[in-house]
């Protein structure tokens, strides 16, 4: 079997397929990771989209290539929404409202409450950094820019980690970022952590609220899940979903993804499909708003 990674060797996603890989190889056999990056992942979702629908060719569906993409790019070589079919849902990843700690501590801003009220305060003053436009980051920073009524100007970097650095730099207020890359950061107390942008608070960062406690329904995370090629049967589905689940559920599954700062996310293929089809409802809005395109 074949499982197709959108995205370069190292990265988070790629090193949770592989663990997942290691964990179904006593049920399905030898799994071997596939990597194709480009083109925001593009490259490799039009790879499982056009694989023979016989369940050896699966892959990751994410964020950025089933919810995102398809709003922001004029063309697209897959149709996100019939060229795939659901396996499961496998990890979920809460973003993190971020602020340098003492330039935090300057503007007297302990909380997101604050931050809010700074801003309306101080009316086109605050900038946020994100890694590039129709980024994760820039598209978190717009939606909550709308639900709070407040300005801030978008700075876009070449990538996440150069949008970091900036924040640690003081050149940028604030970032909405990955929780995975910014608790170190937390931690270290470089950064201060103002709310989550999962509906729920996660249990990585206790003590942290939501914005969802100041905004109902926010809620903006980065997912990722098994897909395979529309037109697989429905049995293959239904054996593959078996593995991979029953591997998210094992205790050492658990333990490497929260090192990741991940969480498990098993679910059946009908609740990961319409998962993904509520992201892309949502993301819709949220790149229209945001005025971000790539031709």
């Amino acid at each position: 079997m074949r499982l197709i990674v959108p995205y370069a060797p190292g990265g988070p996603i790629d090193v949770t397929a592989r663990a997942l890989a290691e964990r179904v190889r006593e049920t399905l056999g030898v799994v071997i990771i596939d990597n194709k990056p480009g083109a925001g992942g593009n490259i490799g979702a039009d790879a499982i989209a056009k694989a023979a629908p016989d369940g050896l060719t699966i892959g990751i569906a994410a964020t950025a290539t089933h919810a995102v993409n398809p709003w922001l790019y004029s063309r697209m070589p897959y149709d996100a929404a019939r060229d795939f079919v659901g396996i499961t849902q496998m990890v979920r990843v809460p973003n993190v409202v971020v602020m340098n700690a003492a330039h935090a501590d300057q503007l007297h801003i302990r909380t997101l409450a604050d931050l809010v009220a700074y801003a309306k305060a101080n009316p086109a003053k605050l900038n946020y950094g994100s890694g590039g436009n129709g980024s994760a980051g820039h598209l978190a920073g717009e939606m909550f820019k709308q639900r709070a009524g407040i300005y801030a100007l978008h700075i876009p970097y070449r990538g996440a980690s150069p949008a970091q650095l900036a924040l640690l730099a003081g050149e940028v207020d604030f970032n909405i970022d990955n929780l995975a890359a910014a608790a170190p950061n937390i931690r270290s107390g470089k950064l201060r952590a103002l709310a989550v942008t999962s509906l729920e608070p996660s249990p990585l960062l206790p003590g942290v609220p939501t914005v969802a406690s100041l905004y109902k329904g926010f809620s903006i995370d980065t997912w990722w899940g098994l897909v395979a090629p529309h037109g697989t049967p429905r049995t293959v589905i239904a054996r593959l979903n078996k593995a991979f689940t029953d591997a998210l559920k094992t205790p050492e599954t658990k333990a490497r993804f929260a090192a990741l700062l991940a969480e498990p996310v098993p679910t059946t293929p009908e609740q990961f499909d319409a998962f993904m089809a509520s992201e892309r409802a949502k993301y819709q809005q949220v790149v229209k708003a945001s005025g971000a395109r790539v031709d």
